[in-house]
């Protein structure tokens, strides 16, 4: 990531069951153009419009914080949920808990 440039974080807050993709609570994920390694497609495909919107300033009147996102997985069975975060951190690198 160039300095400057804002990174949108996916942290998995909360999860039912068993995912098939192996996500826990505490993993996290820097969102991209393409899905990290390590996540579900399914759930990259869900998060990533959500993620567009806070990566250029944008925020959801449902939320409190303009600077994040609540996002559940498509999977009714066992649903992930995620938060994104809005930040201008330079790190920029991937983490993933599990």
């Amino acid at each position: 990531m160039r300095d400057g440039m804002v990174e949108v974080m996916a942290r998995v807050i909360s999860q039912k069951g068993t995912c098939a993709a192996g996500h826990q609570v505490g993993d996290e994920f820097s969102i991209g153009e393409t899905t990290p390694s390590g996540m579900c497609s399914w759930a990259f495909h869900a998060l990533f419009p959500f993620a567009e919107v806070l990566k250029y300033g944008g925020s959801f009147p449902w939320e409190d914080d303009p600077g994040k996102a609540t996002i559940a997985c498509p999977d009714p069975g066992t649903p992930v949920v995620f938060e994104l975060r809005r930040s201008s951190a330079s790190q920029g690198q991937q983490k993933h808990g599990g």
